[in-house]
């Protein structure tokens, strides 16, 4: 979850924001087949909903906010808890996959 090397946790994981280093600087790990695919999108969209959408719902409930003011909390709560979790679960998902099937990560000698 730090974008770390899954095997020596020295190197960088990411290349850019959310785009996985083709090998480890470090270690040589060659990270290149590696693809979370749509894992941490799927973790994103469960955990940001429930947080935002239960928010929203006591709020609605307890005060009766207009529209315009849950729109105006909410979306952008949404978008940052959105950026905020996609590069951790998209290096805990790339980490989990390392270390459950190692046959798959090349492996620099």
């Amino acid at each position: 979850m730090a974008g770390r090397c899954p095997r020596c946790g020295r190197g960088r994981l990411f290349a850019g924001f959310l785009k996985i280093a083709p090998r480890c600087e470090m270690c040589g790990l060659d990270l290149s087949a590696q693809d979370a695919g749509d894992g941490p999108v799927a973790f994103v969209i469960l955990i940001v909903g429930f947080v935002v959408v239960g928010l929203a719902l006591f709020v609605e409930v307890k005060y009766g906010w207009p529209i315009r003011l849950h729109l105006l909390v909410w979306l952008p709560l949404a978008l940052v808890l959105t950026l905020a979790l996609m590069r951790p679960l998209k290096g805990w998902l790339v980490g989990a996959q390392y270390r459950h099937r190692r046959h798959d990560f090349g492996h620099a000698e």
